[in-house]
């Protein structure tokens, strides 16, 4: 079982801008002052960029249109309504926002089928939408593949009896805490486990600050070490930059890539960027228009592909 995937699926958005019904809870957002148009052509500008750049180093991005009747401004981040297995399992996901639910849809599978990739079951879960119970993929949660253990910070967003129904479900153990943020001179809840914490296969980023309770963060580190992981510490100044925001992948050759936005990279100071580099290299790319607009970075683009091939 690996860690790292070699093949990510991403969304290229068509009706791209600041979603209204996700900025209640996500304090990343921030409004343009732009027409929706533009903002949408400089998003997709982004996103071609991002694309062309993964490519470059041989990770296989298969890129689905996003559909112009739906109306999906934030289509672009589809790990948070799907996720894809090792063993041909698949799970959906129930959303937060109404208009966010329109993002999942059949076209996607039948494109990884045509693309020679081998879907076993689908795990629904988003009938827990009905009771306003929501859990958004791997925005939620963050998988350890290797020792089978998922990592996922309670909030409006991460429902925590859903979440141990998706860890028996899939087989692994639950670790669960509460990240918080600094909204106003409150502490409220962070939307999205992404946003301060990332996996790679021997080392861990992640903003401990946001762990207010001293037992919950010393048992987020002691599980991390447990399994060997480095831990590369981050401020809350730079998570808000979207340094907790990055994916490991692989490339060709099998070349390990931290993937993350230009944004995070720049936030970085020597000391991270050498700890990070020491287990492989960082990949950056300028993400800034998807990032105020849509709360969301590099990890929340790219939806890992685990699918076994036909």
């Amino acid at each position: 079982m690996q860690q790292t995937t070699d093949t990510i699926l991403m969304i290229r958005p068509v009706n791209f801008r600041m979603n209204e019904q996700t900025a209640v809870n996500n304090f990343f957002q921030e409004d343009l002052d732009l027409k929706n148009v533009e903002i949408n052509k400089k998003a997709q500008q982004e996103f071609d960029a991002f694309v062309e750049k993964l490519r470059a180093v041989g990770i296989t991005v298969i890129v689905e249109n996003d559909d112009e009747l739906m109306d999906t401004p934030d289509s672009v981040f589809p790990n948070n309504w799907v996720s894809f297995h090792s063993n041909g399992n698949v799970a959906i996901y129930p959303m937060f926002a109404e208009n966010r639910r329109k993002e999942r849809r059949d076209e996607v599978f039948i494109r990884l089928e045509k693309e020679g990739f081998k879907i076993e079951n689908i795990f629904d879960y988003t009938s827990a939408e009905d009771e306003g119970i929501f859990l958004e993929g791997t925005g939620s949660l963050l998988l350890d593949r290797v020792n089978d253990k998922a990592y996922c910070a309670l909030s409006p967003r991460a429902d925590e009896d859903l979440f141990i129904e998706f860890c028996e479900d899939f087989e692994y153990t639950p670790v669960i805490f509460t990240a918080n943020q600094t909204v106003d001179g409150e502490r409220l809840p962070i939307y999205h486990t992404n946003v301060m914490m990332c996996l790679a296969e021997n080392f861990a980023v992640i903003c401990l600050d946001t762990i207010d309770d001293k037992k919950e963060r010393k048992q987020v580190v002691k599980s991390l070490k447990q399994d060997g992981k480095e831990i590369i510490s981050i401020t809350e100044a730079q998570m808000h930059q979207f340094a907790g925001n990055m994916l490991q992948l692989r490339g060709k050759d099998n070349q390990l890539y931290l993937v993350m936005s230009e944004a995070a990279h720049k936030s970085l100071n020597p000391q991270q960027i050498a700890a990070i580099e020491k287990h492989c290299p960082i990949l950056s790319s300028s993400l800034e228009t998807i990032e105020t607009c849509g709360g969301g970075s590099a990890r929340c683009m790219m939806a890992e592909v685990f699918l076994p091939k036909n």
